[in-house]
């Protein structure tokens, strides 16, 4: 079938509105007509050419629409149903098998090779005179939202509610999951615990209105825009910080007395790696979610007294379980992702992820209103 996307044809530059031929879906594939998708840090870091992506690629991995069809073998969605889309996974590896699928052994191949894991593309360009120059890279995350309609698979895609709001959904299958799943299943925040989270981004608003949902007696926002700290404040956090203003590792023992439970870094900043750990009270957890710079180390004496350092990748989610378990909370009215989005027509791509370069908007929603919600 015919579709229209935005093609990422060279990096860093506008992208490129085309039509494209989309494969119908083959067995364990779902069709997806696109109502909105989110933009996220990631999507940036591919279109610059900063990930394994290669271009010329469909980016776009926080989409949220309605089945138009199933392949063979999918038999938990149909026409019709409402769904969000979320990472790709093999679902045949030990850490699959365990039920650790965001840290699948073929994570790479799976959500950036720009194929099916089998190397097959479902997209191509229209009209193109031989192979080569027909192909497009696709399967982003298994999914390439940034087009009417994806091509998905039924283990990354998730049934929702037909009475929440696709249009506001969709980040829920990346960022917001990310850091809402590093609080509530990586750190498992108790209640009256302390929380601080590096980043008041996407992810980090995530983990910020997590952890006020959990009941934490602190909750610490660190950033340097002034604007993004005083929504943390409306959002429940009981500080904030502008890190161009204060030793952030000093004003958080100063404030807690003891050091924080749980810092939360999202980011990547070496600098920032050392203020999470010396925030950290005795037994803390610092938990990274941003490639960031690869070089930063800790030294083995700032880790005594129980203190640790993890990777923490999709918020240790499976997003079937945990997606719903979001979307109660927002209409409980404890997650109020309404608050962090900003909704742009597909055509306004790149004034988009201008603005979310820029600082002006945490999480910026494309909307396709041809969509047919």
């Amino acid at each position: 079938m015919r579709i229209r996307a935005a093609v990422a044809e060279e990096a860093s530059k506008p992208f490129v509105m085309k039509e494209l031929e989309l494969d119908e879906p083959r067995t364990d594939e779902v069709l997806v007509k696109l109502v909105a998708t989110g933009i996220c840090q990631t999507d940036a870091h591919a279109w610059h050419g900063h990930s394994p992506a290669s271009l010329p690629i469909v980016l776009g991995h926080e989409g949220a629409g309605i089945v138009e069809r199933v392949g063979p073998g999918v038999t938990d969605l149909r026409p019709g149903d409402h769904v969000v889309l979320s990472y790709q996974s093999c679902g045949r590896c030990a850490q699959c098998l365990r039920g650790q699928p965001a840290y699948c052994d073929r994570a790479v191949a799976a959500n950036f090779s720009g194929t099916r894991l089998d190397g097959t593309r479902g997209l191509r360009r229209v009209g193109a005179e031989d192979t080569t120059s027909a192909e497009v890279n696709g399967h982003f995350f298994g999914q390439s939202s940034f087009a009417t309609y994806a091509l998905a698979t039924a283990r990354n895609t998730v049934k929702v509610p037909d009475d929440a709001p696709l249009e506001l959904l969709g980040p829920l299958g990346c960022g917001l999951q990310t850091g809402a799943g590093a609080v509530l299943n990586s750190f498992q925040v108790p209640a009256g615990a302390s929380v601080a989270v590096f980043g008041a981004g996407a992810v980090g608003f995530g983990a910020l209105m997590a952890a006020v949902a959990t009941g934490a007696g602190t909750v610490i926002a660190v950033d340097v825009n002034q604007q993004r700290l005083t929504l943390a404040e409306e959002l429940g956090a009981t500080h904030t910080l502008d890190a161009r203003q204060v030793d952030v590792a000093g004003e958080i023992m100063r404030l807690t007395g003891r050091g924080v439970d749980f810092v939360l870094d999202t980011t990547g900043r070496a600098d920032m790696l050392d203020h999470a750990v010396a925030s950290l009270a005795p037994m803390g957890q610092v938990g990274l979610v941003a490639g960031g710079n690869r070089d930063a180390t800790v030294p083995a004496a700032k880790l005594a007294l129980g203190k640790s350092v993890r990777g923490i990748v999709q918020g240790d989610s499976i997003p079937q379980l945990f997606i719903p378990k979001l979307i109660k909370m927002y209409q409980s009215g404890r997650f109020p992702i309404d608050r962090l989005v900003r909704f742009y027509g597909f055509d306004d791509i790149d004034e988009a992820f201008a603005s979310a370069a820029q600082g002006d908007v945490i999480k910026p929603v494309l909307r396709f209103t041809d969509s047919g919600k």
